[in-house]
């Protein structure tokens, strides 16, 4: 979204059996403060929103929670930084589910992109 978000970043956290690269943890690609979705992550989210926080993110950054995506049973949560913890654990999502954290996810007003404009082709790309 021009103006709002360019940049989607894909992890997981660590884990006792896979460790993250050097440079790659949460906190420090929380500094970029661009979207950022987390996979297999659900049930580290205790551990997950202050490392956020400590990276950049403001308490009130937008937060989608996923749950068992394409699946019937799929649900979605929306909160913040600030509250998406507990209704993860209300609402007992502790797995198969996909975290998004950015301010894309509340975003208004912006503009539609260029690239198939017809401003800058004469008509619509196909």
């Amino acid at each position: 979204m021009p103006g709002v978000a360019q940049t989607v970043t894909l992890t997981r956290v660590a884990t006792l059996s896979t460790p993250i690269p050097p440079g790659e943890d949460l906190a420090a690609l929380a500094r970029s403060r661009a979207t950022l979705v987390l996979h297999l992550a659900a049930a580290q989210i205790d551990a997950i929103v202050p490392r956020l926080l400590d990276g950049g993110y403001r308490p009130e950054t937008p937060v989608a929670v996923v749950a068992f995506a394409s699946w019937p049973q799929q649900r979605t949560l929306r909160g913040t930084l600030a509250d998406i913890a507990a209704r993860m654990h209300d609402a007992k999502i502790t797995r198969t589910a996909v975290i998004v954290v950015g301010d894309v996810l509340t975003a208004e007003g912006f503009t539609d992109s260029y690239l198939y404009s017809v401003a800058r082709h004469g008509r619509y790309a196909q």
